[in-house]
């Protein structure tokens, strides 16, 4: 009778919305509901009383002392009441005629620590003599199934509001530093930019794309990044001309239109935006309009991770950026993969037709190097070139070409 009904839902909700209302077919009772305890009261968390949507709805709720529930938690009623005529306290409780309440079964559902969280219900207007222990053991088992898929979302809800303060500590105390990664012509070879690549603090560390996935997942993945852009292109003003600084963004936050305010009074036609995120755009035409301000004012476009999926090739074929990036994993052993090279040769041969740039990222040895110059690479960046430092260490760099 309950074959599937035992198993993981994608939501806990679906697993006790199934179990309540199977739960209350097999007693043949009118109502079933999940509580749970908040400020002295029983909330309603999801029922399941077809009909009787006017006595009983989600979100009600009524005040502890009025229910059963704390004097089952303390063994004054039991969990199975057949016939709540034959137990003085339910009779004298005034619910006990107002709903009215003729039989009734009750399971707490407690947390892993044992703290109890609510209750796990069927009653009926009529007594019920043919409830039994059997029954009990029925409502205890979806009751503990109850418990595991609420435990689990509160974990989930804890750890939420856990990252949230974290990531609103850093943002508000802006704990977070950057490294400059210097972008280089491959011929000769010279330093013309560099990618401001974010750091965060707080231990244990994480790398800057969990950061920002976590801060996506909260909802307050844009005003990360726009914290972490403001503070980036400070460093603007301090590299000397004509190196350029290369700065990370979503299109969300791109679509937030709050960067030409953020770049403004900056050296604009120094500064390239690299589009990030591996997931699909649904609408092109509000980027590439969000977009027209920056780039009429002098921002390079650059589409990120270039050959690591579809999206980044549509990001191309849908925005024509100003420079393409090779992704790491599609340089990492070019010299030796024919079809790494041939997805090479074919996105630096549709620069070429686009009159757009190629920036290859993640060179680490000399025979990438020269299998890159050699499928005609203009730019590149990676640990053989140049390990991100510091922005004095970048001005440096930017000295030294100079000079």
């Amino acid at each position: 009778m309950f074959d599937g009904l035992m198993k993981p839902d994608s939501t806990g909700q679906g697993t006790i919305q199934r179990g309540l209302e199977a739960v209350r077919r097999h007693l043949g009772m009118e109502v079933a509901y999940v509580s749970r305890f908040e400020d002295g009261r029983s909330v309603f968390r999801e029922v399941d009383a077809p009909g009787l949507e006017a006595l009983i709805r989600p979100g009600d709720s009524r005040g502890l002392d009025e229910v059963y529930c704390l004097h089952i938690l303390a063994g004054r009623l039991p969990e199975l009441i057949p016939d709540t005529a034959a137990f003085p306290l339910a009779t004298a409780m005034p619910i006990t005629q107002a709903v009215p309440i003729g039989a009734h079964v009750s399971v707490p559902i407690r947390m892993p620590d044992g703290r109890p969280y609510g209750m796990f219900c069927c009653l009926s207007p009529r007594a019920n003599p043919s409830l039994n222990d059997r029954d009990l053991q029925v409502m205890r088992v979806f009751a503990e199934m109850a418990g595991h898929a609420i435990a689990r979302e509160v974990a989930e809800a804890e750890a939420s509001r856990s990252r949230m303060a974290e990531l609103e500590t850093v943002m508000e105390e802006r704990l977070f530093t950057f490294r400059f990664q210097p972008i280089l012509t491959l011929q000769p070879l010279q330093v013309v930019g560099f990618e401001a690549l974010c750091r965060f603090g707080p231990e244990p560390y994480r790398t800057p794309d969990l950061w920002f996935a976590a801060a996506h997942a909260a909802g307050c993945g844009v005003e990360l990044e726009l914290a972490v852009l403001q503070r980036a292109v400070q460093a603007l003003r301090r590299l000397k001309a004509p190196a350029f600084l290369s700065l990370n963004a979503a299109p969300a936050t791109i679509l937030s239109g709050r960067l030409p305010k953020l770049f403004a009074g900056l050296p604009t036609e120094r500064l390239v935006l690299e589009v990030t995120e591996h997931s699909q755009v649904e609408d092109y035409d509000a980027l590439r309009a969000a977009l027209a301000p920056l780039r009429s004012g002098g921002v390079k476009l650059a589409i990120d991770d270039a050959g690591a999926g579809y999206s980044s090739l549509q990001h191309i074929l849908q925005l024509q950026p100003d420079i393409i990036k090779l992704d790491m994993g599609l340089v990492r052993g070019v010299d030796q993969d024919p079809a790494k090279r041939a997805l090479a040769a074919a996105l630096c041969f549709f620069a070429r037709e686009t009159g757009c740039q190629i920036v290859a990222e993640g060179i680490e040895t000399e025979a990438e190097f020269a299998a890159l110059e050699a499928l005609g690479v203009s730019r590149g960046q990676g640990y053989l070139l140049g390990r991100p430092g510091d922005l004095a260490a970048a001005q440096e760099m930017v000295g030294a070409a100079a000079g």
